[in-house]
């Protein structure tokens, strides 16, 4: 009867957490479908008239600018950053797992430690770098810049998913005279699918999100979607349904990908946790 108690107080505990972190969702959603004088009312009105005029504003018809070229950026400096972490991640945690190199908890040590610089204290070294080498409002300095950021999570992440992987599979595939390339593409790779899923929407994540890079090393060519977004916040006011309407679409590709690879996320954060 307590095992069924608890059970049962442990999934209602689990409902009231999903319901609270939904709540902003649902209330920015419902936000974006109100005027901009609904959307300022204090206490709000949820029972005001649904309009689209936000969203049409978001995409520039009442003359303000298009928001594609910015998510196209966010898109372009996202994907190609993730593949890239991808590519360097999956050798160097096969290094560290499978066949670990000596002090390899030292490594990882090292790899964790870049993270804890702020990012604001290298903001001007890579600023002054990126001006002196003419590579300002370049979207490419932003795959590097996302490269970098995401690769030392990427690589610890990896590391405990690819620790799981049978060595004996890999033994044969080398008695069969298979590569170390071959091994990664065709053995390690598809066993440890579900991490490298769950570690690559992370690194997307965490890109598509980025501001502060961005906004400081972007100007109109490679500006992100977030920059675009605080374009929004202006001396006349903040015009919340418009804001509400333009955070959403741009939160839409990371829902979608969380939502499309949902199972592989949860396979990958959970792996290696039952023995």
């Amino acid at each position: 009867m307590n095992a069924v108690l608890r059970r049962n107080g442990l999934g209602l505990m689990a409902w009231l957490a999903g319901i609270v972190f939904f709540l902003p969702i649902a209330w920015m959603t419902l936000t974006s479908f109100h005027s901009e004088a609904d959307a300022a009312t204090n206490p709000p009105s949820f029972a005001a008239s649904l309009t689209l005029d936000g969203y049409r504003e978001f995409f520039g018809s009442g003359g303000g600018a298009s928001p594609w070229p910015a998510l196209i950026n966010s898109t372009v400096a996202s994907v190609f950053s993730t593949l890239c972490v991808l590519l360097l991640a999956l050798p160097a945690a096969y290094a560290l797992s499978v066949r670990p190199v000596k002090k390899w908890t030292d490594v990882l040590f090292f790899f964790l430690s870049t993270k804890m610089l702020p990012a604001v204290a290298g903001l001007l070294p890579i600023y002054l770098f990126a001006k002196n080498a003419g590579m300002l409002d370049n979207i490419w300095l932003l795959v590097i810049l996302y490269t970098s950021m995401n690769l030392p999570i990427a690589v610890w992440m990896m590391q405990s998913f690819l620790a799981e992987v049978p060595v004996a599979v890999i033994e044969a595939a080398q008695i069969d005279g298979a590569r170390l390339p071959t091994i990664l593409a065709r053995v390690v790779a598809p066993i440890a699918l579900p991490g490298i899923a769950a570690t690559a929407l992370i690194c997307f994540i965490f890109s598509w999100n980025e501001l502060l890079f961005a906004r400081v090393l972007t100007g109109v060519v490679a500006e992100t979607a977030p920059v675009f977004l605080t374009g929004f916040i202006t001396s006349q006011g903040l015009f919340l349904a418009k804001v509400c309407a333009a955070s959403l679409v741009i939160s839409l590709p990371v829902l979608a990908a969380g939502f499309a690879a949902q199972d592989k996320l949860v396979q990958g954060l959970s792996l290696g946790a039952v023995k």
